[in-house]
């Protein structure tokens, strides 16, 4: 195994075949990742701040065998800031808290090529930041018709007095933010208000929007996620790489510019590779940084 030391903010690490191929289809090796994620990093750690980090490992490549690791890893460097989150009844968890660069490196260097928050910090890991809608198209839908429906939602949330953002998932899909950061909202009102939201979309665009979970029901519509807005659930990170067959990123897109998508029907344009990802945030620089600190409070329902 070939090694690598290098130093951050004075600390030492040691990095291992960073060589490697992690992504075959266009030759994307291990320090291309370290690269990329040391590029997007100002931008990236705000948003993972003090958030339970759960990694998704994929140590021979994309498309090869994975893994979810939530506990942080016991080899851990002594400096790695961690928290413990209770889990089920009577057990905790203690995560990795990626709050600086060496941090980050140091869970990429895992070939830890996603990286998954959940929307409460750990210190209240029962007060979302925010709520999400989570647009998953089934099948003979596309990322198209998540545009459409993140349209209506953001129109239907601005009759409520609420600004919402919009990212790509990096795959299919679009999630849709509705910052909140008050310190008072819960979990039990997240999903109860997006729930809502959900059911009255598939009510009233029944060919586009389903609610419900089962795959049947997914055909052909936009599957609101509603369930995402849980103390349980992680969602990928914004400017988290996806390990797909190409590099591609969950990436903050303004809303005009989802519009002119639609319009156009550019289906590839909504695919943001990791290299389009560096020159987007260099030149406009964080369209989501108003989701750490936008305060709102959703309506009763």
């Amino acid at each position: 195994m070939n090694y690598k030391t290098v130093s951050i903010n004075h600390r030492s690490l040691s990095l291992s075949n960073i060589e490697k191929v992690l992504y075959p289809s266009c030759g994307l090796k291990k320090v291309n990742i370290l690269e990329y994620y040391s590029r997007i990093a100002r931008f990236l750690l705000p948003h993972l701040k003090d958030r339970a980090l759960t990694l998704k490992r994929f140590p021979q490549g994309v498309g090869k065998e994975f893994f979810f690791e939530k506990r942080c890893p016991s080899h851990r460097p002594d400096w790695l800031e961690t928290a413990e989150v209770p889990y089920g009844e009577n057990n905790k968890i203690r995560y990795c808290l990626a709050n600086n660069l060496e941090t980050l490196i140091w869970v990429e260097n895992l070939a830890s090529i996603e990286l998954h928050v959940p929307l409460a910090r750990a210190h209240s890991y029962m007060t979302p930041d925010a709520t999400v809608f989570d647009l998953d198209p089934g099948d003979n839908a596309d990322v198209l018709d998540c545009a459409k429906v993140a349209l209506i939602i953001k129109d239907l949330l601005e009759r409520q007095k609420l600004s919402s953002w919009v990212k790509t998932s990096g795959q299919k899909g679009l999630h849709v933010f509705v910052p909140l950061n008050t310190g008072k909202t819960t979990f039990d009102h997240t999903k109860i208000f997006s729930m809502a939201v959900a059911k009255i979309m598939e009510k009233n665009y029944p060919d586009l929007v389903t609610a419900k979970v089962e795959k049947k029901s997914r055909t052909g519509k936009v599957f609101i996620n509603w369930a995402q807005n849980d103390a349980s659930k992680t969602m990928v990170s914004v400017y988290s790489l996806r390990a797909g067959e190409k590099p591609s990123v969950s990436f903050p897109i303004e809303w005009r510019e989802l519009e002119t998508l639609l319009k156009q029907k550019k289906i590839e344009k909504f695919q943001i590779l990791h290299s389009e990802a560096i020159k987007r945030i260099e030149k406009d620089g964080d369209l989501f940084s108003e989701i750490l600190s936008k305060k709102q409070e959703l309506p009763n329902i």
